[in-house]
């Protein structure tokens, strides 16, 4: 059975005006000024959606889907995300990792946990490993779990310049990126290294002495949570110039804190005639945000949130800049970046995830695969464990 949706404002996520989509078997079937005629028994659904702006489902590379935390104790650790927490985000793909914690967490639930999103409909996958040496597999090697198990598309999140991480050396970060490069060639998969960089003085240094000193490709490396503060925002900046592509994190900011939101970071990233290619954010939902004092006491957290992402997305389209500009980085980027295909896009062949946006710009309709998740604000696909009532 097919959707028809008329008179959409379309990115692809490039502009290309008012438009007509038909949608069936979970893709986009056509795309045109006026769709071809279609007998009425075919047709399951068909609306006019007057001008509003449609957009690409949102690509999310850095979310915790089994939770994350348990920095100040087992009472820290962050619930898992329900399904529509994603999808009234806007979020119709995400990569799943583990972070500080891959004791209590392990590769099997992080396994089970993206498994069960997709059985839901949403597209998931994940990274094998964690914030530490030795890595948290499921096969017992990182190459192994990027071959052997078909949701693994990379390595993540790995810990750099943060008082949490394993303090690695410089050969120990290339026989990981060695790990994840030759998974990822043995299966055509992206094979990213991922990684979270902490708020410590060495920022990228040991990203750029790989660089320097081997020949793994430039592309491999995945910064993430680079805009925490602004002398590694512009170190991630100049690393895109060798090739690298960097991932903004979005959430709150405090005035007393020294980072910058995401829609902030990546005006400024754009504004600086950097490769607009070579930059995503993320949204770290379900993901710890903690604040720690001079000796590395959690005074404080928050919990991320696709929210979050939602949020940054629409104080860019208010800020007047073209969303050509500032799109991609949350969609098709993100998809080519992580070899998605058929993601973060919408062209005839892709998979039917589109997001409706109101008038403010706030996420108003959400489809996956062509089935509504999300309409007018109300969720309409939950995980068994939810209710109407959640939070995003």
């Amino acid at each position: 059975m097919l959707t028809i949706l008329h008179s959409a404002d379309l990115y692809t996520p490039r502009s290309v005006g008012t438009k007509s989509l038909v949608l069936g078997g979970g893709r986009v079937l056509w795309i045109g000024d006026e769709p071809p005629q279609v007998p009425a028994a075919l047709v399951a659904e068909e609306i006019d959606l007057d001008g509003a702006r449609v957009i690409p489902g949102l690509v999310d590379l850095h979310a915790h889907p089994t939770g994350g935390g348990g920095e100040a104790g087992p009472e820290t650790r962050v619930p898992a995300p329900g399904l529509s927490s994603y999808t009234r985000s806007g979020i119709t793909s995400v990569v799943g990792l583990l972070g500080t914690d891959a004791e209590t967490r392990s590769m099997a639930s992080l396994l089970a946990e993206v498994r069960a999103l997709r059985r839901a409909g949403l597209g998931a996958w994940c990274y094998t490993g964690g914030y530490h040496l030795p890595p948290c597999t499921l096969t017992g090697s990182l190459r192994g779990d990027i071959v052997h198990l078909e949701e693994v598309i990379g390595v993540g999140e790995l810990a750099l310049s943060d008082f949490r991480s394993s303090q690695l050396t410089l050969d120990e970060l290339l026989r990981v990126a060695s790990e994840a490069q030759v998974g990822g060639m043995l299966t055509g998969k992206a094979g990213l290294l991922h990684l979270h960089l902490g708020d410590g003085p060495r920022g990228l240094e040991l990203v750029r002495a790989a660089l320097e000193t081997s020949e793994v490709p430039a592309r491999l490396f995945h910064p993430t949570h680079v805009n925490r503060r602004e002398a590694l925002l512009e170190e991630a900046f100049e690393l895109t110039r060798s090739g690298c592509s960097i991932d903004l994190t979005a959430g709150p900011v405090a005035s007393d804190e020294p980072g910058l939101a995401a829609d902030q970071a990546l005006a400024r990233y754009l504004d600086a005639g950097l490769s607009a290619d070579q930059v995503s954010v993320s949204s770290d939902s379900g993901g710890c945000l903690p604040v720690f004092d001079a000796s590395g006491e959690m005074t404080h957290m928050d919990v991320g949130s696709g929210a979050y992402l939602a949020e940054a997305l629409r104080n860019l389209f208010k800020s007047g800049r073209s969303p050509e500009q500032f799109l991609p980085a949350f969609t098709s980027n993100p998809a080519r970046l992580a070899k998605l295909p058929g993601r973060g896009v919408l062209q005839a062949g892709a998979a039917a995830d589109l997001v409706l946006l109101g008038e403010d710009a706030s996420i108003h309709s959400v489809m996956v695969k062509g089935r509504w998740h999300m309409r007018a604000g109300v969720a309409l696909v939950q995980g068994p464990f939810e209710s109407s009532s959640d939070p995003a």
